[in-house]
């Protein structure tokens, strides 16, 4: 659905990636907040400061998505080059376990090109390519989600039939 949003290319889609970005944060922060209440010491400390962090950034960011829209098209490059290499290595260490481990692997490298491509471009340019890749790795998230998925529900047929 954020796709299609997105792909639309108006201020809407602005929006709704600067708004995404905001939301990411707030939940980052969150979970950061939670899993500090499972530790104790130092690690507690560090969850809970960069948890306060994170919500006081997602806050920021969700009352001004167009300007995070603009920081983020600004260092797209860096952001799909850890994209990329986060694909290429979620599809190598599931290799054994998902037999289309392959798609991520094609949507790693991809990205990887992208990152490359996009660095030696200009500030509006980097927009328009944020808003095309934002829509397109929402399409690609999707489709590999809905693989595991299918994955997941065969491995557990199989585990119910061995059973």
């Amino acid at each position: 659905m954020a796709a299609l949003v997105v792909l639309q290319f108006d201020g809407a889609s602005i929006t709704a990636v600067g708004k995404m970005i905001g939301l990411m944060f707030l939940l980052i922060g969150l979970q950061n907040l939670l899993f500090g209440a499972f530790v104790n010491g130092a690690a507690q400390w560090i969850l809970w400061i960069f948890g306060a962090l994170f919500l006081v950034a997602g806050v920021v960011l969700m009352t001004s998505p167009e300007e995070t829209f603009a920081g983020v098209a600004d260092i797209l490059g860096f952001i799909f080059l850890l994209v990329g290499i986060f694909w290429l290595l979620e599809a190598l260490t599931e290799r054994d376990t998902n037999e289309l481990w392959w798609f991520g692997l094609i949507s790693g490298i991809a990205m990887l090109t992208v990152a490359f491509w996009t660095g030696g471009q200009f500030f509006i340019e980097k927009q328009y390519v944020l808003l095309v890749f934002t829509g397109i790795l929402s399409l690609f998230h999707g489709v590999s989600d809905l693989i595991k998925a299918f994955e997941i529900r065969e491995l557990r047929d199989l585990h119910n039939l061995a059973a």
